[in-house]
């Protein structure tokens, strides 16, 4: 469910108003999308730092082989596309939830461990729309 007091691991979806900060993307599987967001090509050795002990905390970062994380590429399609919102950013707190994205949803439109999913076509349209001035209104 949405949560007014996220926190790391709880696997809810953070109440607030928040922020697009970029694109992530699978130039190996999709052709780059139309969006006025900045856009990162994702790499083999890309993931999201989820330790709230460690620095890099919520941040993007590089991974080495057999290292712990959130790994951007993955072998089903969720990653393909990820929205990266400014969820516990500024000021970044250790234990306040990392990695909360908008990405490409399971089939049957499983529930996430915290994230906003959706049909990749549905994506797409609201990629082609939103920008760094846009409301994400999660309520």
């Amino acid at each position: 469910g949405i949560l007014a007091n996220k926190r790391e691991g709880d696997g809810g979806t953070p109440r607030g108003v928040f922020r697009p900060r970029r694109l992530w993307w699978r130039a190996d599987r999709l052709p780059r999308p139309g969006t006025s967001l900045p856009v990162c090509r994702i790499a083999a050795d890309d993931a999201w730092c989820e330790d709230p002990a460690d620095r890099r905390y919520n941040r993007p970062l590089k991974m080495a082989a057999g290292e712990a994380g959130d790994r951007l590429r993955r072998d089903d399609h969720l990653y393909d596309l990820i929205v990266e919102i400014d969820h516990n950013t500024r000021p970044r707190i250790a234990g306040r939830g990392s990695a909360v994205f908008i990405h490409l949803a399971r089939p049957g439109l499983a529930p996430t461990a915290g994230c906003i999913a959706m049909p990749k076509a549905r994506l797409r349209h609201l990629l082609a729309k939103i920008g760094a001035g846009t409301r994400i209104v999660i309520r």
